[in-house]
């Protein structure tokens, strides 16, 4: 007859035990706040982006209020593309009887990186609070009631992070009880060390423009999966809460000379016809000289077609979802524009956000 040590039997039922308590334990859903950016300079709402939103029960919006830019006349950063309301849009998107916004608004500010770059350390501070000033004038002219976060979106480097979170500290003595964020993109989180930690509350991990989209080799620079995982390896131990912003725009890249020359928005790819261009993929070749919509196009460019597809969009989240460490974060589609948001059901829009619980 087998006999065992008392141990053995202490040792079996422990083990059973936490194979009962892994069976009864359910992985905590992250639960999800659901936004749009808006990246134009006159705030205006469709009937048809109105009753998306409702539909899709999106509760905040990303505003870009002005681009901060660095303008060589001036030998200084200027404020650019400052917001203008469209006041009866608005007044439509305010509950009945009262001055309150029906979105929870998010003022951006967009600084180029070359501003960063130029100015001075001794202008800092006065850019700071010009920053701040502006912002304050436009909250309140548009009674943006109850601002809960106010966000700064710059591309900065290894070489512009210390002039730049000098910017945002300065920024923040003006606007000492709203929270801050930063978007933040792919490379600052794989080189940290190099880009550091901008001094904000949250971050917004910016998951699009993720190619080399001045290269003629690139497959798609607006979105490719497996290259998002080149990036995202160390992401679970990025020291700041993020949110994520995934990708709906579209654009087609000319290269000419097979150098990169530029950006061809708001054309379908039904325009490129067999007469003038030859079609492989996602790339156009022209084949004789055209000019198409105000855009002068030679024999021998080559323009390469980039979308937003959904299924590279929810294999994207997919890849995110699994590093997120927080357990609450707020997704946002990038950008609030009819003929954008015309491309896609709403259930395809519906999961996206579901993608990430």
């Amino acid at each position: 007859m087998l006999q065992f040590k008392p141990g053995y039997f202490i040792f079996i039922i422990c083990v059973s035990i936490i194979c009962l308590c892994s069976c009864n334990e359910k992985k905590e859903e992250r639960q999800i706040e659901r936004s749009f950016y808006y990246w134009k300079s006159v705030f205006t709402l469709t009937g048809f982006e109105k009753k998306l939103l409702d539909s899709l029960r999106v509760k905040t919006i990303y505003l870009k209020f002005f681009d901060v830019d660095w303008i060589e006349p001036a030998k200084g950063p200027v404020p650019v593309a400052r917001l203008t309301v469209n006041e009866a849009s608005v007044a439509s998107l305010r509950a009945a009887g009262t001055n309150n916004f029906k979105f929870n608004v998010i003022p951006v500010i967009f600084i180029t990186n070359e501003c960063i770059s130029k100015i001075d350390t001794s202008q800092i501070a006065a850019l700071g609070d010009h920053i701040s000033d502006l912002t304050f004038k436009l909250i309140s002219a548009n009674a943006f009631n109850d601002i809960s976060e106010i966000q700064f979106d710059c591309d900065w480097t290894g070489s512009t992070r210390e002039k730049y979170f000098a910017l945002i500290r300065q920024f923040k003595k003006r606007f000492t009880q709203t929270p801050l964020s930063a978007t933040i993109r792919l490379h600052q989180i794989k080189f940290i060390s190099k880009t550091g930690t901008p001094p904000v509350d949250r971050g917004l991990l910016m998951c699009y423009n993720m190619g080399n989209l001045k290269d003629p080799a690139t497959k798609n620079s607006i979105l490719e999966t497996e290259e998002l995982k080149k990036y995202t390896g160390n992401l679970s131990r990025y020291p700041l809460p993020l949110d994520i912003a995934l990708p709906l725009f579209d654009w087609k890249v000319l290269y000419r000379n097979n150098l990169y020359t530029g950006l061809i928005q708001h054309l379908p790819g039904t325009a490129f016809n067999h007469t003038f261009s030859k079609k492989t993929g996602n790339r156009y070749v022209i084949i004789k000289d055209t000019l198409l919509e105000g855009y002068d196009l030679r024999k021998g460019d080559m323009i390469r077609d980039e979308q937003s597809h959904i299924t590279e969009i929810l294999a994207a989240a997919k890849a995110i979802s699994g590093q997120l460490k927080n357990t609450q974060t707020r997704v946002s589609l990038y950008h609030l524009d009819s003929l954008i948001l015309s491309k896609y059901t709403t259930h395809e829009l519906e999961s996206i956000y579901n993608s990430l619980h």
